[in-house]
């Protein structure tokens, strides 16, 4: 029975995916969270696909800035990027931890460095450094680390867990060679997504990460909604509305950065626990 449900999984999600890759190609979104949402239709399959269609295909000409404008639509933009490019290194991790055979806290351990490394270095900074003045990416590098720590601990608090219990009772789930080990990783990031949604909320509120984005051409620049305040024009040929990935400087977070912060390490420290607790 477990075959039959991982060979539909894995069709559904080529389905899936083809749709996604295609049809995004005229959703007026940032080339970065089209990217986004296909990787993560490649991992959660019909799920990234039912995410992006409910948030951000644009549902008429010209309506996708007031669209993603809803603060909901905003934290699933942030929280989809977190998990597409943190997930880039998971799946590296776990791969390269099955070849050499580490053991699980070293295998974590891998897969934090790697996830926290791309998603930090490459899907936040490099990728969102034209948000920066000047197109900075070392400022790009020092306002995104926070918000891709905290977003991250929430993920893999989420995704670590749901692996090692699957890995207990799915044969050959550690093999990367079988389909068993793409749908058990597969199912944690799903988890994962779920459970950094709501630090992603907070995260999106404070302006500490930005959400869905509009791009469209100089000569179709139309009014843009940033998270949902009052309407501005568009002021670049390219990008017509930038999500803020710096704190509001009329108010402080609340919580604080450092409670979060405290809070995102007592989650993860909870998610690792976990399997240690339901397995000998």
């Amino acid at each position: 029975m477990l075959n039959g449900v991982m060979l539909l999984w894995f069709v559904l999600t080529v389905a899936a995916l083809l749709f996604v890759a295609i049809d995004i190609r005229s959703t007026p979104e940032s080339p970065v969270l089209k990217w986004g949402f296909v990787l993560l239709t490649a991992y959660t399959g019909v799920f990234g696909a039912f995410l992006y269609v409910l948030g951000c295909r644009e549902p008429l000409p010209g309506l996708h800035e007031r669209y993603t404008a809803a603060r909901w639509r905003q934290t699933l933009g942030s929280t989809m990027h977190c998990v597409a490019g943190d997930g880039v290194g998971i799946l590296a991790g776990a791969v390269l931890s099955a070849i050499f055979v580490l053991p699980r806290l070293a295998e974590t351990t891998l897969e934090y460095i790697l996830g926290f490394a791309f998603g930090w270095t490459i899907f936040q900074a490099l990728f969102m450094r034209n948000s920066m003045p000047g197109g900075s990416y070392r400022r790009a590098l020092a306002s995104t680390f926070v918000p891709e720590l905290l977003s991250m601990n929430f993920l893999m608090a989420g995704m670590m867990p749901t692996v090692m219990v699957l890995r207990k009772y799915v044969e050959a789930a550690e093999n990367p060679t079988s389909p068993a080990f793409w749908f058990v990783m597969s199912m944690g990031l799903l988890v994962g997504f779920v459970v950094a949604y709501p630090m992603n909320w907070w995260l999106v509120a404070n302006h500490l990460k930005h959400g869905m984005m509009t791009v469209r051409p100089a000569t179709a620049a139309p009014v843009a909604y940033d998270h949902g305040a009052e309407a501005k024009a568009a002021d670049t040929p390219v990008e017509a509305a930038m999500g803020e990935m710096s704190m509001d400087e009329s108010r402080s977070p609340r919580p604080s950065i450092s409670i979060m912060t405290l809070l995102s390490f007592v989650v993860l420290a909870a998610g690792l626990a976990i399997p240690f607790l339901l397995m000998p």
